[in-house]
């Protein structure tokens, strides 16, 4: 072993646990139940594992130039030590996923169907941390936002099963760019500072959470207005939400995929 060897930096399974255990400690000060710091910091791993993956994925492609044979083999070495992480980054994932959904909650009903377990506190959490900035980055703060966060983001987390949730802030994501201007067209429109009257059937415009409702009403309409007149709010706001939305499209582009 050389001295480069040796002054690099290695964290072996002792550091990594104590990591881990001292991130629980602490957040479980904060008020933070050790389950959903588990849940966490286990999505945080797939995260990790699977960002891993791809840049693996990327050199396997820039096989050094040489003896043909001498490339294959790295091709096939390192495609192997891809699948190996990525099957370990769904391994970690699906622990993740059914810490947080619950024992026994990750089996399937009688049609195969996977479950949708009641909504978590840390997946509501997660929502939250998403939707405002999205938000924001078409409109304002509202003053008139209805201030129903919680029961809105559980109608939408509804429609749901666990992996999806956990999936969810990228999909929004994804959904808010493919959709950018006709989104930001319906905000401008109906949002804040435009010149529509407030009126209650537009209100939901006013909420952080509408680009979530947005998205779950063009992907899941039914389930999204059974979780909705479940959660007995008003369906006035997806009403005036697809209205508006309708009322972008004749500005702003195609219906995003």
């Amino acid at each position: 072993m050389n001295a480069t060897e040796e002054d690099r930096l290695r964290l072996d399974e002792a550091d990594v646990r104590n990591a881990k255990t001292t991130l629980v400690q602490l957040l479980a000060r904060a008020g933070v139940y050790s389950g959903d710091a588990e849940e966490l910091i286990g999505l945080v791993e797939a995260g990790a594992l699977a960002l891993a993956q791809r840049e693996l994925d990327a050199l396997a492609a820039e096989a050094p130039g040489g003896e043909a044979r001498y490339a294959e083999g790295w091709l096939d070495g390192a495609r192997a030590a891809a699948d190996g992480l990525g099957a370990r980054a769904e391994r970690t994932l699906r622990e993740a996923v059914d810490r947080g959904a619950g024992a026994g909650e990750g089996d399937g009903g009688e049609d195969g169907a996977e479950p949708r377990p009641p909504v978590g506190r840390m997946e509501l959490e997660r929502a939250k941390v998403v939707v405002l900035p999205l938000y924001l980055s078409f409109t304002d703060v509202s003053d008139l936002d209805p201030e129903v966060s919680e029961q809105v983001l559980t109608a939408v987390l509804g429609t749901m099963t666990a992996r999806q949730r956990a999936a969810y802030a990228g999909r929004l994501t994804r959904f808010a760019e493919e959709g950018r201007e006709r989104v930001a067209r319906m905000y401008a429109e109906y949002g804040p500072g435009s010149t529509i009257a407030i009126h209650g059937r537009y209100s939901l415009l006013h909420s952080p959470t509408s680009i979530a409702v947005l998205e779950r009403l063009l992907t899941t309409p039914e389930e999204l207005r059974v979780e909705w007149d479940a959660a007995e709010l008003p369906p006035a706001w997806l009403d005036g939400l697809t209205r508006a939305w309708e009322a972008a499209a004749a500005t702003a582009g195609s219906l995003p995929a």
